[in-house]
Order: C-alpha cells, then sequence, then structure tokens
C-alpha cells in the first residue's frame, strides 16, 4: 500500500507526469503487491474508467470491494489484509459508462482454470505450489486407458477413464480408487502427474483409479438413489472383470469434490462395507437443525439424506473405514464441514480433517491430494508423525 501512496502523491505533486509514472508503475512491479499480510490490488490500462471492484471468492468478507481513485487518473488501487500462506483467485469488475464487465487482472500473469474458465490469483507469503504436482523424470510414468460402459441406472452409455501405475501387471492384484469428476481432476488438479509422482517416490501404494463423470452432474450426484447402483452394482463388475483387484473394503476407495463428495459419502453409506476409503473434498454437506435450508431444490435430497446421516454415522462402518476430509478456510461450506468431522469421529469411525486458507477451486483440492493419498493409501516409505 505505501507504493501507491507514493504513487498517488508524485502525482499529484506533478499531474502532468501521471501516465509516464503509471507505465513506469506497473511495468517495475508484480501484482498484487505484497507487504505482510497486506496485498494491493492495482488496476490501470490506460482507457477511461468509472470504477473498478475486486471480486473474489472469500466467504466472510464482501464479495465485491470497491476501489480507491488515484485522484487525476484512471488509476484504482485497493489494500486488504489476508492470512500468511493464503491463496486467493479473483477478477476486476471494471465499469466503463452504462456497461460493466468482469476480467482478470491484466498486470497479473498468475492464472487459475477451471470448466468455468480462469482467474487471476494472488497467493500471499507462504505459499507455494507443491513440488509433487509437477511432472517430474525421475518417475516412471502411469498410463491411462479407456472404456464405453453402459449404464442401466441411468439409462445411458459412459466413458471410464482408468489409471494404470506404471508397474502395473495383469496378474498383480491392486487397490481400487474411484474418483468423481474424473476428468477435471485430471485437467485441473494434474491427478496423473500426483499419482505419477506419490506412487514413484513410494509415498503411495501403486493403486488403479478408474475416474468417472456425472451426466446431469449435480441431480447425479446430489444423493440420488441411481447413483450407488451405478457405482456398486454396474463399475465395479465391470473393473473386476477388465482389472485383478485386491478385495476388501480396506481397499477401495472413493473420492470427489463438493458434490462429488456427496456422491462419495452418499454412496459409501448406501452400500456399507463395499468402499473403506473415502475422500471427502469440500463436501456439499447442507444440513438443518430446524426450519428449511436455503440452497434451493437441488439440495433437497443432499440435505435430506445429510441430516439422516447425521442421526446414524455409525452405518457408514466400524475403526477399518477411513475417511479424509478436507476444506478451504474460504468457502460458505466450511461450516458444514467442521460440523461433520466431530460427529463422524463420535461414531468412532477414522477421520482426518484438513482446513486450507483457499476457497473452493480445484488447486485447493489438488494441493491436499499428497496429505490424503498418503494417509488412505500409504506407499512403503511413507511416514506420518502426529
Amino acid at each position: 500500500m505505501k507504493s501507491v501512496v507514493d504513487l498517488s502523491r508524485a502525482i499529484a505533486a506533478d499531474p502532468t507526469s501521471a501516465r509516464a509514472r503509471l507505465e513506469e508503475f506497473t511495468s517495475t512491479r508484480t501484482f498484487p503487491i505484497l507487504e505482510g499480510d497486506t496485498a494491493t490490488f492495482f488496476f490501470w490500462d490506460g482507457k477511461h474508467t468509472e470504477a473498478v471492484q475486486l471480486v473474489h471468492w472469500v466467504f466472510g468478507l464482501e464479495s465485491q470491494q470497491t476501489f480507491e481513485r488515484i485522484p487525476g487518473t484512471d488509476a484504482f488501487w485497493l489494500a486488504i489484509e489476508l492470512p500468511h500462506g493464503a491463496r486467493v483467485e479473483y477478477k476486476f469488475k471494471v465499469t466503463r459508462g452504462h456497461r460493466s464487465g468482469w476480467f482478470r487482472d491484466p498486470h497479473n500473469p498468475l492464472k487459475a482454470y477451471d470448466p468455468f474458465g480462469s482467474n487471476s490469483v494472488c497467493p500471499m507469503p507462504g505459499y507455494v505450489d507443491p513440488r509433487w504436482t509437477e511432472p517430474d523424470e525421475g518417475c516412471r510414468q502411469g498410463r491411462i486407458e479407456t472404456f464405453e460402459l453402459d449404464s442401466a441406472a441411468f439409462g445411458d452409455r459412459r466413458t471410464v477413464t482408468v489409471y494404470l501405475p506404471s508397474e502395473h501387471r495383469p496378474n498383480k492384484a491392486y487397490p481400487l480408487l474411484v474418483v468423481h469428476d474424473g476428468s477435471d481432476y485430471l485437467r485441473y488438479t494434474a491427478l496423473k502427474a500426483v499419482l505419477d509422482n506419490l506412487i514413484g517416490r513410494h509415498e503411495v501404494i501403486p493403486l488403479i483409479v478408474a475416474m468417472v463423470d456425472g451426466g446431469n452432474r449435480n441431480e447425479e450426484f446430489g444423493a440420488n438413489p441411481k447413483h450407488p447402483a451405478w457405482i456398486v452394482d454396474e463399475l465395479l463388475p465391470a473393473l473386476e472383470a477388465r482389472y485383478k483387484l485386491l478385495p476388501g473394503p480396506q481397499n477401495r476407495g472413493i473420492m470427489g469434490a463438493s458434490f462429488g463428495g456427496v456422491a462419495s459419502l452418499w454412496t459409501a453409506w448406501s452400500r456399507p462395507g463395499v468402499f473403506g476409503r473415502l475422500m471427502l473434498q469440500s463436501g456439499s454437506f447442507a444440513f438443518t437443525d430446524v426450519g428449511r435450508h436455503d440452497r434451493g431444490p437441488l439440495w433437497d435430497p443432499v440435505v435430506a439424506f445429510v441430516n439422516e446421516l447425521r442421526q446414524k454415522p455409525g452405518k457408514l462402518g466400524g475403526r477399518d473405514l477411513r475417511i479424509y476430509m478436507s476444506c478451504g478456510q474460504f468457502e460458505s461450506l466450511i461450516y458444514y464441514n467442521r460440523s461433520l468431522q466431530p460427529l463422524l469421529r463420535g461414531a468412532n469411525l477414522d477421520v482426518r480433517y484438513t482446513e486450507a486458507p483457499d476457497g473452493h477451486n480445484w488447486i485447493c483440492w489438488r494441493d491436499r491430494l499428497r496429505e490424503g493419498l498418503t494417509w488412505l493409501f500409504p506407499g512403503y516409505l511413507w511416514m506420518v508423525y502426529d
């Protein structure tokens, strides 16, 4: 913030130098400007601008915060405090005349992608991209293959994408992990590189990973009674026919994020004893204590399921069941996840829960993969110190 204040004072002292100073300012700095726990966002593109707002996804802060104009210019700035190690995705809402639009920060090259496009990224001091998410020439690569499968439960034909570890041999049995939103995990979390690295370093035991996507995703994943039939009665037998899999729930995992987390927990709840390893990332576990929820009819079956789960958490299984839960501190779902994990522990379930200063996004979920996978499927060299 100090550098922007100094810039403003210099322009006020010599208004004729405004454009030159702004050009020099934007070309010699990295944006946002990070000073301790303060992030200063800055916008100037040389065009007439009437207003700028910061659009972010930090639950608890006003979702659109208005920038301050540097007097006599079309440059705008905003300083906010964020936790050490935080990571925030954002856009600028820029108003010109009677029109406004959302744009990435033109002075920030850092971007994050999701199915809806991309956002600019503000990584606060203390945050670093994990090295284990990048391809490592020292780790042998697994391979990806696909097959088609008819689903009687949903009345359609589906593509199943399967990751096979580099050491895969047809006559050797492996654990299985089923991943909801598999295409998005591959695209936005670098899941294949993560698996190659963690298995190659013996942090995760070699396993077969089956990745599936939903048709009408939210309706299918939102505690739909057809979904466990698809996963357990159709997908699992097809995988067992094609690959040699280790028996027992301790060798069967299922995971997903957001509504994919609901689909994972719902499947394990509906068919207890099938999956003994669950990874639930930012699960949309909405519930009610009194009255109705305010999230719309899509959430009705989810709320009904979680309300029932809270009454009978022991239905999921015993101490041989492991659950890894993670959630971003900046998302509205944090309350539900914080409330659910002690309830599951109280039912003598083995739960590990992690929060991160991030939001409801794919990079937040990517960054938790190592902790979750190494705990659910620990490799020969993985050690955990509690």
